[in-house]
């Protein structure tokens, strides 16, 4: 979702049932913005429009207050949507790409066969420490969780420390999480990531001589090929040019990773769970002054009119505890 819908539709979850004109309000954007973000939320089931005497007292001039769909059903509905490639089309794909370039075709002496995962592993390993110009690589795993990311970077790091050109091509994950973390500590490197929703093949081509690529799409445990003939990695890395320039930055919509100071988490963190500047500054052993300067330079590093904006952009991020959602009981006690 764009940053719009994911801010209106955490809105709604929190504060209940709104109109468009006092969700812009509360947003501080305009009810244009607010209206379009709506429109995208109704499009997946996200928000839905209601029309009960019960919200009489927030009802605009079309009669109409919007509130969020439940988190679960929004994320299945969402899931269903997104349906996994079957094995078939996976392994039609591959098929497709490899005979296209003229791979099966190939005689032995430029086809180099790896039969396992960790031999190929090794090789891998031995061409990127001869690589001196250029990486290009394509993941199709729907899932690159963190274990995977904390992993690769430290290789990536390695080959742009060395001045090597590092561009990877990855699909969007199967869940809509919109994290942008390993293409930020990528970026932060120097090597660049894009995203395409169809990939045709796992692929790693070093300085556009050498390409790899699984022998068995659908095992990899099943080992590597290797390809040194000219034509036909000539005709991988112009595939690959070309996915890239359909591809897109996740960083364009995603939700970038926020890096706060000691003070600074210390601070949303009781501000969060109910404290006022003048508590807060108490706890902390400030001055209230201090509490708002801090505050106000954060919102400014960041881009947001005003703390409840601030609010939800940190627990996007996952850098603040979120507030209570509407509906829950502690919300109706209080």
């Amino acid at each position: 979702m764009t940053p719009d819908a994911d801010l209106g539709y955490r809105a709604l979850s929190m504060m209940g049932p709104h109109t468009v004109a006092r969700l812009a309000r509360e947003l501080g954007m305009s009810q244009r913005r607010v209206s379009r973000a709506l429109d995208e939320l109704a499009a997946v089931e996200a928000v839905r429009p209601v029309r009960t005497a019960a919200n009489a007292g927030y009802c605009s001039k079309d009669g109409l207050v919007w509130e969020a769909v439940a988190l679960d059903r929004v994320l299945h509905t969402l899931r269903q949507r997104r349906t996994p490639d079957s094995a078939l089309e996976r392994w039609r794909r591959h098929i497709t790409t490899v005979s296209g370039v003229g791979l099966m075709a190939l005689e032995d002496a430029s086809v180099r066969r790896w039969p396992t995962r960790a031999t190929a592993r090794q090789r891998a390993s031995t061409l990127i420490a001869a690589e001196r110009h250029e990486h290009l690589a394509i993941n199709t795993e729907e899932v690159f969780d963190a274990e995977s990311t904390a992993a690769a970077l430290p290789l990536d790091n390695s080959m742009l420390a060395r001045g090597i050109r590092l561009r990877v091509l990855g699909r969007p994950p199967s869940d809509g999480d919109r994290s942008s973390a390993y293409a930020t500590a990528l970026g932060r490197s120097g090597g660049m990531y894009r995203e395409l929703q169809t990939l045709p093949l796992k692929l790693m081509i070093f300085d556009r001589r050498v390409a790899f690529l699984p022998s068995d799409p659908l095992d990899l445990e099943k080992g590597y090929v290797e390809v040194a003939d000219a034509e036909v990695v000539r005709a991988l890395a112009g595939m690959f040019d070309r996915l890239w320039a359909d591809g897109r930055d996740p960083r364009e919509q995603g939700v970038p990773p926020i890096d706060l100071s000691n003070r600074e988490q210390s601070l949303v963190h009781l501000l969060a769970m109910g404290y006022t500047d003048q508590s807060a500054a108490q706890e902390l052993r400030l001055s209230v002054r201090t509490v708002a300067y801090t505050m106000r330079s954060l919102m400014d590093r960041l881009g947001v009119e005003n703390r409840f904006q601030l609010a939800l952009l940190l627990g996007a991020a996952g850098a603040a505890p979120q507030p209570p959602r509407y509906g829950d009981s502690d919300t109706k006690e209080a």
